[in-house]
């Protein structure tokens, strides 16, 4: 006969991208208590409508640059931001930090400090291992134990399920070729915000911004010094061995 009620997992997501949202309706479905952070004020309605409850850092900043990706925030969001997940942390059993910065290294937002405040037994899920960690004890490719914590610290997730992310890739492809290809025709639309996004050169030149920054601060071509000229090697005529005609 049932005893009593066992209380479910308290999960925390830091970051509502796809991986976020992912493994926000997955822990749901298992039943767990979820909640998720992200700098990014326009993902709140995403998470709530998986079950999740979203954590919010009273600001006025703008967390989304262009493309709808996460920007680096000012320190004094970071400051209370950092107070705000120290809170959450400490009452979680399991933590997935999914935060990444386009071109920059992974913000780091769970400290030694915080670790430590996590009950015994309590895993932290880090995915940004990649560009070094959203967490100060993670080790890349490894699964390690801090403060009675277990720290998983894979790089490469998708290589751990490699049918299943094959299956979504090829998804994103299809519906990324549906996009560009009309009625069997290549049509580019440069107004477009995903094409502008993709496209790096189109009838001769450099029509991405960022491409065009770039090559603009290359330094020009010295002319190369010509190499010497090869010296002939001559081989020298053996000495006949005594004896022999």
């Amino acid at each position: 006969t049932a005893a009593g009620t066992i209380a479910p997992a308290k999960v925390l997501v830091i970051g509502a991208g796809v991986a976020g949202l992912q493994a926000i309706a997955t822990a749901k479905r298992l039943g767990a208590v979820v909640f998720a952070f992200d700098v990014r004020k326009e993902v709140k309605e995403q998470v709530e409508s998986l079950g999740g409850k979203f954590v919010e850092v009273e600001s006025d900043e703008e967390g989304s640059s262009a493309g709808g990706y996460a920007k680096e925030m000012s320190s004094a969001y970071k400051k209370r931001q950092s107070q705000r997940m120290a809170e959450e942390i400490a009452k979680s059993d399991i933590v997935i930090t999914t935060a990444l910065i386009p071109g920059k290294p992974a913000p780091k937002l769970i400290t030694e400090a915080m670790v430590k405040s996590m009950k015994p037994g309590s895993v932290i899920v880090d995915l940004a291992t990649v560009r070094g960690g959203n967490c100060d004890l993670s080790q890349p490719d490894k699964i390690v134990t801090k403060h009675d914590v277990d720290i998983i610290g894979h790089s490469n997730f998708p290589s751990r399920i490699a049918r299943d992310a094959a299956q979504l890739y090829a998804r994103n492809i299809l519906n990324f070729l549906k996009y560009v290809v009309k009625e069997g025709k290549l049509a580019l639309d440069f107004e477009d915000e995903i094409i502008k996004g993709i496209c790096l050169t189109h009838g001769g030149k450099i029509v991405h911004e960022k491409f065009k920054s770039t090559s603009a601060k290359k330094p020009a071509k010295t002319a190369s010094k010509k190499a010497p000229p090869k010296k002939k090697i001559t081989k020298a005529k053996a000495k006949p061995k005594k004896g022999s005609k």
